[in-house]
């Protein structure tokens, strides 16, 4: 009775295809973003702005980039990491080395110097794909951290080998505050996740999930593989890029080539696999799963294990924390290996016939 679609008649395509052709859907993103840009930079604590909503936005859009080379393209990767690294550095070499160079063309730039890069490491799937394409992909990784490790000129000659940043601005407004840096990121997020889902569903985006179903028989039907898979690598490592150089810029400030390791591009590969393959909400419930559920494990066991008159040692909440984690990862792949966005999937189709048995 709450979500259904009765009575809402589309009569023309234009209204057929919109992005949200429910009214209910349309009202909860409408409140959604209502209260993300308004109501949570006036409640929120410093506190939850750099640890929790922060990384969240950043990797939530990294996934979302992740997601469409995955899958909708169906090109596995383990690169990711290195795309994040290279669109960090060029956003900050283009932002030092050019005086007066804003921050929003800065990071822009970042994430085409990531496409360069994604797109040269992306040829080796138009000869090979699954484990092995992984393989090639991973090279990128390896290949990133000896470049930005041992070729000086990236991190402009920094005895340490790392960089920072300041003085960021956007319009002329600082960007040093949790809130600011917060706004900042949502805005980029939604703006990058309006043209995903745009992306997906046009002709571009049909042309992947052709590839990822069956590639022979797209390339039967007039489909180019090497255009296909090349501009999915190109967009994906866009977006990943972009997402690199915010997560330099805005939540790490200083930063290292190790900030940019192998094990970030498994967590990014795990998020799309837990939030759902080929489902751009899928990418924001993964990245809330690896992001979030961690830190709040950290702040509840010791209250429920108080509770029972049971004391536990920082290290033994960290090992807790990592257990229930990993168990909750296995049992989540158990219980829906298509994602949780196939259970968000399956929860409004079950409102849609509420309260009447189905």
């Amino acid at each position: 009775m709450l979500y259904r679609e009765n009575g809402q008649f589309k009569t023309t395509y234009r209204a057929d295809q919109q992005i949200f052709p429910i009214t209910q859907d349309r009202l909860f993103i409408a409140a959604a973003l209502l209260f993300a840009f308004v109501v949570v930079p006036g409640i929120a604590s410093d506190y939850t702005f750099r640890a929790l909503l922060v990384p969240f936005l950043i990797m939530s859009l990294a996934a979302l980039g992740v997601n469409i080379l995955v899958g909708y393209c169906g090109q596995i990767s383990l690169g990711s990491g290195a795309f994040m690294a290279v669109g960090a550095y060029g956003a900050y070499n283009f932002f030092t080395r050019i005086p007066n160079m804003p921050l929003l063309p800065a990071l822009l730039v970042g994430g085409l110097c990531a496409t360069v890069f994604g797109v040269i490491f992306g040829l080796p799937s138009l000869r090979v794909k699954g484990l092995y394409l992984a393989v090639a992909t991973l090279a990128a990784q390896f290949f990133s951290d000896w470049m930005f490790l041992r070729i000086k000129w990236f991190t402009n000659y920094a005895p340490s080998g790392s960089v920072s940043v300041s003085g960021m601005q956007v319009l002329g407004m600082p960007i040093d505050s949790p809130v600011s840096k917060y706004l900042l990121c949502l805005s980029i997020l939604v703006v990058m996740g309006l043209l995903a889902k745009n992306l997906v569903r046009s002709a571009m985006g049909r042309e992947w999930m052709a590839i990822r179903d069956m590639d022979v028989a797209a390339a039967v039907i007039g489909i180019r593989p090497m255009y296909a898979k090349l501009t999915a690598f190109a967009v994906s490592s866009f977006i990943v890029g972009v997402a690199g150089a915010l997560w330099g810029f805005v939540y790490l400030g200083a930063w290292e080539p190790a900030a940019f390791s192998v094990d970030q591009s498994f967590r990014l590969l795990f998020m799309v696999i837990i939030g759902g393959l080929g489902s751009i909400m899928g990418s924001f419930f993964g990245a809330a799963f690896i992001v979030l559920l961690p830190i709040g494990l950290n702040q509840f066991l010791p209250v429920l294990l108080g509770w029972f008159g049971i004391e536990i040692s920082t290290a033994g909440i960290s090992h807790a924390e990592l257990m229930i984690f990993g168990a909750l990862i296995v049992w989540f792949l158990i219980v829906e290996p298509h994602g949780l966005a196939k259970l968000w999937s399956t929860g409004k189709q079950k409102l849609r016939l509420w309260p009447f048995p189905h």
